[in-house]
């Protein structure tokens, strides 16, 4: 037993759990580099999207009830600086909350929404390319840091690109120009699904959701939703879609098979 367990030890390297932590560290970071090219991408489809949009049509509404396309871009702009002071937080060790309060970004996007469709379209450029220059500042290191988003969940920062991906793509739907989900590139709809799967696990006014899921490809993938409700688990199937449509609150779900539950709100 005694020999057992020292030849056990002997073969740990002493430097392997360090070389183990920047492994991960490693893979974190190429992982959330890789994001953020596709974050670039869809952030140049997003910009001329916009950039096509009359003085009049960026102030009619859009999908999303009570905001015209002028909210939606402007609280793109305010999610891209709201990344930045999490990514900063990342990179400095002082923390820096995503918004000083719910009350100010509810506030500066009613403000920001007013403004003359080019100054909208100024703002939107200019707080992407300063997602963009915070991304680029982190090292390796650093995407691991934890931080905190606007429920307190907390996370690592790598996970950030990932996120601003999310909120790129369902707001391209939201202002209605033509893109809707079943518009999304083949290799970002699992990301997406997964996405949209994880601000619904957990909650206490979510349901208990077993989701089967057609991809693209005509492969299936399952998610389980374990909410705080009683019942369940609930049984829903159908296409990518209409599914991603249905978790973000921007579909009905009549697509779908199952007996679909109530969802909580979305936000």
């Amino acid at each position: 037993m005694t020999g057992s367990s020292i030849s056990s030890e002997s073969s740990v390297r002493p430097d392997s759990v360090p070389e183990q932590r920047r492994a991960h560290e490693r893979s974190a970071a190429a992982e959330a580099r890789r994001c953020l090219a596709d974050v670039r991408r869809t952030t140049e489809r997003l910009d001329q999207a916009v950039g096509e949009l009359s003085e009049a049509r960026i102030h009619q509404p859009s999908r999303l009830p009570g905001w015209t396309r002028a909210h939606v871009i402007t609280h793109l702009a305010r999610n891209a600086d709201a990344f930045v002071n999490l990514l900063t937080w990342a990179r400095t060790g002082v923390e820096h909350p995503m918004y000083p309060s719910t009350a100010d970004r509810d506030a500066d996007i009613e403000e920001g929404a007013c403004r003359l469709a080019q100054v909208v379209h100024e703002d939107l450029r200019a707080a992407s390319d300063r997602f963009a220059a915070a991304s680029d500042r982190l090292s390796d290191s650093q995407w691991l840091a934890t931080v905190a988003g606007r429920a307190s969940m907390v996370f690592p920062a790598a996970r950030i690109p990932s996120m601003r991906l999310f909120e790129l793509w369902a707001h391209l739907v939201d202002l209605d120009v033509g893109f809707g989900f079943a518009d999304l590139p083949d290799e970002h709809v699992e990301e997406m699904l997964e996405s949209a799967v994880s601000r619904l696990v957990g909650r206490a006014d979510a349901p208990s959701v077993r989701l089967a899921v057609t991809m693209p490809d005509g492969t299936e993938r399952v998610w389980d939703l374990a909410g705080g409700l009683e019942g369940g688990p609930y049984r829903v199937a159908g296409e990518a879609a209409p599914v991603m449509a249905w978790l973000t609150g921007r579909g009905d779900g009549t697509e779908l098979s199952g007996d679909l539950p109530v969802l909580p709100p979305w936000g």
